[in-house]
């Protein structure tokens, strides 16, 4: 039996999206239980990359510090992919 790429690409974006799926039901599971006993505490941060520019966002300013460390790293990986393959 011949498995082809078409085949292995469409199971592996069905196995992503299972597991996006399972891992916002297990945050929402934990997150209705730390909501129950008052422990909540949420932070958060993004980024939006409009083409090499990126928008930052965040609740506060260590959550801004990784993103924007993240985003650095983001931006020097695709610099060197870009360098790498069109030279």
């Amino acid at each position: 039996m011949k498995v082809s790429f078409i085949t292995i690409g469409f199971l592996l974006v069905f196995l992503g999206i299972l597991l996006i799926f399972m891992g916002m039901l297990t945050e929402a599971i934990k997150g209705s239980e730390l909501r129950s006993k008052g422990e909540v505490k949420s932070r958060g941060a993004g980024i939006v990359m409009i083409g090499p520019f990126p928008i930052i966002f965040g609740t506060d300013a260590e959550s801004v510090k990784i993103v924007i460390i993240l985003t650095i790293i983001l931006i020097l990986l695709v610099a060197f992919l870009m360098m790498r393959w069109y030279p």
